[in-house]
């Protein structure tokens, strides 16, 4: 392959995985700037949306089914979690992040004891290819792109256009003073921390045609996704956006140019730099947009 097709490959291979991460990681800036909660089990969501989809187009053989029904269970075990685990400690910082730590190896033993310890593969629902001059890309990453695009689109709508979103940018601003003017919090937060699990499940039901449904796929978009919030900015959606397709981008491009062993420790290197000229990430002062 040309220098050129090189280059373009690895374009197209970083956004398709930026927006991928960057819908991962708008569902975990979400629940941290709402609830204040850093949700170490949020990778597994991820993960969660993966193998449900893999059990949904087994048992069905509908993808679209799949797209539908793995973000509801994934919703639905996140609003249970945070019922009967984060509400009952009051969503206390460091008692959450042991929480959630605790969720984190539950669902993965869970996961392992059900599913299996083996990858398993999901058909690409849509199959074909587009002819580049350079090489053949596959249609499905196209539409991967797409569909996180709209989705991270429709997320955005959804907090500032409805009345949720708007509770959510409330309480998040003060929790107190919501309360007193009728904002039910707690409703509030469940919904929050249904939406980001949803948000990550819809994440791995995407990408699960490309990369297999494993019970520990979550580590590294947990990874990858609180790097793309603290390179963005903590609670911004415009930061987590940046953040991802930074992320996505830069990690094909050394792939391509570089090599894969340096892969994570060039990544590292550029969020150090970025938070030593920009300490709060680089949408972090921009509070008009925050979740």
């Amino acid at each position: 392959m040309t220098p050129a097709g090189q280059a373009v490959l690895a374009l197209l291979e970083g956004v398709v995985s930026g927006l991928v991460l960057a819908l991962t990681a708008l569902g975990l800036s979400l629940v941290f700037g709402v609830m204040r909660v850093v949700n170490v089990a949020h990778g597994d969501f991820f993960m969660l949306g993966a193998v449900f989809a893999w059990y949904v187009t087994t048992a069905t053989g509908s993808f679209p089914l799949a797209l539908l029904a793995a973000p509801l269970a994934a919703a639905a075990v996140a609003v249970a979690a945070d019922r009967l685990v984060l509400r009952p400690i009051g969503y206390a910082p460091e008692p959450t992040i042991v929480a959630t730590i605790g969720l984190l190896y539950v669902l993965q033993q869970a996961v392992l004891s059900v599913y299996g310890p083996y990858a398993r593969p999901v058909p690409e629902p849509v199959a074909f290819r587009v002819d580049l001059p350079w090489f053949g890309y596959s249609g499905y990453k196209l539409v991967v792109a797409a569909a996180a695009a709209a989705l991270l689109g429709a997320a955005w709508l959804l907090i500032t256009r409805t009345r949720l979103g708007l509770y959510m940018r409330a309480t998040q601003q003060d929790r107190e003073i919501a309360q007193a003017f009728g904002v039910p919090v707690q409703r509030v937060y469940a919904a929050a921390f249904g939406l980001g699990a949803a948000l990550a499940a819809l994440a791995g039901v995407l990408i699960v045609p490309i990369r297999q449904a494993h019970y520990l796929m979550g580590l590294d978009a947990l990874l990858l996704s609180f790097m793309a919030v603290v390179i963005g900015g903590i609670g911004s959606m415009s930061g987590t956006l940046i953040g991802g397709m930074i992320l996505g981008i830069t990690e094909n491009l050394i792939g391509v140019y570089v090599s894969s062993s340096y892969r994570d420790s060039i990544t590292f290197l550029i969020l150090i730099i970025i938070l030593l000229y920009k300490p709060t990430g680089i949408m972090g002062s921009v509070e008009k947009d925050k979740v």
